[in-house]
C-alpha cells in the first residue's frame, strides 16, 4: 500500500476553483508513488502576492500549521515564480508545488505513447528555462568554470543551453511523429472517411461516450487527465452505410498555460483536422462551473485558431437528473441554439446523435 503524504492545499475561495484544486490533488495522489491526503484547505482571494504568492500573514498562518501537523508539502493553485517558491519554502521548511508543476506531474505520470511523453517533456522544459536564472540567483555559491582561452561562463549558462539542446531534440522527435501523422491524414484523405472529434472540458464524459459508440474499453476515471493521447477508432453511423473515424483526446483545463496548449498541440492536430467536432459539456453541473468550462474551452480552441463552423456544443451526462428546464436555463445562458442532449449512461440522444453526424457529414463533404 502506497505511503500518504500529508499536504496542505493553498488555494481560491471560490467554490469552482477550490473543487477542481481539490481534484487535481486527488488526480495526482492516485498516479504518483506517494498518494496525497490533503489535511487543510487555505483560502484567499489573491494570490499574486510579490514575497509568496499569498499574503504574508496568510504566509505565517500556514507555517505554524505545517510545523504542529508534521506537513510534508505545500501545494499551491496557482503559477508561482521560483523566488516565491524559494521563500514559502524557506519560510515554511517544506517543499512547494505549484499549479503548473501539479499539471506537469499529472501529465508525466499518465502518459502512455512516446508522443504524449515527448510533449510532456517538452513543457516541463518550457517550465524550467525560465526559472534557471532566476533559481541561480536564489541558490548562493554560483560557481564559474574555465572555458576557451581562458573565459569564464556560469553554471547556470550551461544549464540552460543544455536545456536547449534537449529542446530542439524533442522537437525533431515531435516532427518525426507528425510526418508520420500527416502520412497517416493523406491515406484517410484518399480514403475519403471522414473524422469526428470528441474534445471537452477535462472529466465531460468524452471516453464514456467514445466507448459507447465504438464498443472500446478505454480507461475511465473521476480523475483529471484520465486520457492523454489521442485514439481513433472506425464508427459505423446506424444503417447509412456510412463510417467515420472517431478521435479522443486530451480534456481541458482552465488556466492551462500557453506553452501547455502549445506543447500539446501536435496531439490535437488530428483533432482540430476533423470534418466534425463535438465539444461536449457536462450538463449535471452547476451553472456556474458550466459557464467556467465553457468559456476556458472556448478560448483555447481560439488560441488553436480552429474553424467555429465545425463545432457542434454537446450536453452530455443529461442522466444525472437534469430537468428540462435547467437545460433551457443552459442553452439560454451559453447562447447555444437547439443543444444535442445525449446521456453515455442511459443512451438517451444517441441515436439523434448519429442522425447529426450523417447529416453533417453530407454537408461538409459534399
Amino acid at each position: 500500500m502506497n505511503e500518504s503524504t500529508k499536504v496542505v492545499l493553498v488555494t481560491y475561495p471560490d467554490s469552482f476553483r477550490l473543487d477542481e484544486g481539490k481534484s487535481l490533488v486527488e488526480s495526482s495522489g492516485t498516479t504518483i508513488i506517494d498518494s496525497y491526503q490533503i489535511v487543510k484547505i487555505f483560502t484567499q482571494k489573491y494570490l499574486n502576492h510579490s514575497e509568496y504568492g499569498l499574503g504574508a500573514g496568510k504566509a505565517e498562518e500556514i507555517k505554524e500549521f505545517v510545523k504542529q501537523s508534521k506537513v510534508g508539502k505545500i501545494i499551491v493553485d496557482e503559477h508561482l515564480t521560483s523566488k516565491q517558491i524559494h521563500n514559502l519554502e524557506k519560510l515554511t521548511e517544506v517543499p512547494v508545488i505549484d499549479r503548473e508543476r501539479l499539471i506537469l506531474d499529472i501529465f508525466y505520470s499518465r502518459a502512455t505513447t512516446t508522443e504524449a511523453k515527448l510533449q510532456i517533456q517538452l513543457a516541463e522544459i518550457k517550465y524550467e528555462m525560465p526559472r534557471v536564472r532566476e533559481n541561480a540567483k536564489l541558490t548562493s555559491g554560483s560557481t564559474e568554470r574555465a572555458g576557451k582561452g581562458g573565459m569564464g561562463e556560469y553554471t547556470v549558462d550551461v544549464k540552460f543551453r543544455d536545456l536547449k539542446r534537449q529542446m530542439s531534440f524533442i522537437k525533431e522527435k515531435l516532427q518525426d511523429a507528425r510526418r508520420k501523422r500527416n502520412l497517416y491524414l493523406q491515406q484517410r484523405l484518399k480514403t475519403g472517411m471522414p473524422v469526428v472529434s470528441l474534445l471537452g472540458y477535462t472529466s465531460s464524459g468524452k471516453t464514456t461516450l467514445f466507448n459507447l459508440l465504438t464498443h472500446e474499453q478505454k480507461e475511465i476515471s473521476s480523475s483529471l487527465f484520465t486520457t492523454l493521447s489521442t485514439t481513433t477508432r472506425s464508427l459505423k453511423i446506424n444503417d447509412t452505410g456510412l463510417v467515420v473515424l472517431l478521435t479522443d483526446t486530451v480534456g481541458f483545463i482552465s488556466r492551462l498555460p500557453t506553452y501547455m496548449i502549445e506543447a500539446f498541440k501536435s496531439t490535437l492536430e488530428e483533432s482540430l483536422a476533423a470534418d466534425l467536432i463535438f465539444l461536449l459539456i457536462d450538463c449535471s453541473e452547476k451553472i456556474e462551473d458550466i459557464r467556467i468550462k465553457y468559456t476556458s474551452c472556448w478560448n483555447i480552441l481560439d488560441e488553436l485558431n480552429v474553424d467555429k463552423s465545425k463545432v457542434f456544443v454537446i450536453l452530455s451526462k443529461s442522466d444525472n437528473n437534469v430537468p428540462q428546464e435547467r437545460i433551457n436555463e443552459i442553452a439560454n445562458d451559453l447562447q447555444i441554439l437547439n443543444p444535442m442532449i445525449i446521456s453515455s449512461k442511459t443512451g438517451y440522444g444517441i441515436r439523434k446523435l448519429k442522425t447529426m453526424i450523417a447529416n453533417n457529414i453530407v454537408k461538409v463533404t459534399s
